[in-house]
């Protein structure tokens, strides 16, 4: 699949899971802010993925898991380093750059951007995943 069969197929998906519209989701939309995605859609999100694109979505790896809950990733209401080095082993397919620079956990959702789950979705298909 081309990154342009990717994104359209992501662009359903989300106008289905989240009820957007199809030009509210371009690339650089953030999930939360921008198409207004609660933690619950992120469970519809990633089941409907995984029925588009016919491969399996372990838990955690496309979406932080309870790791964000472990006193020694987040304090005081912030994710600490530790806590980001955790996640970008973990979740390799989002940017960090700009969380790093503050990173409240209020705002992670600010990096799950439509970009990153095209490129999560084509690691998945380039490292084999039957699509």
């Amino acid at each position: 699949m081309t990154r342009d069969e990717i994104f359209s197929k992501i662009q359903e998906v989300l106008e289905d899971a989240l009820g957007v519209d199809q030009d509210e989701v371009t690339p650089d939309a953030k999930l939360v802010d921008d198409l207004g995605a609660e933690s619950i859609d992120f469970l519809d999100i990633t089941f409907k993925l995984e029925q588009a694109f016919g491969f399996k979505i372990p838990q955690g790896e496309l979406f932080p898991d309870s790791a964000v809950q472990d006193p020694q990733y987040v304090q005081d209401g912030k994710v600490t380093a530790k806590g980001i080095e955790e996640m970008k082993k973990k979740l390799p397919h989002f940017d960090f750059s700009n969380f790093e620079q503050d990173p409240k956990l209020s705002d992670i959702g600010n990096i799950f951007t439509v970009d990153s789950l095209v490129g999560y979705v084509e690691r998945k298909l380039s490292a084999g995943t039957p699509a």
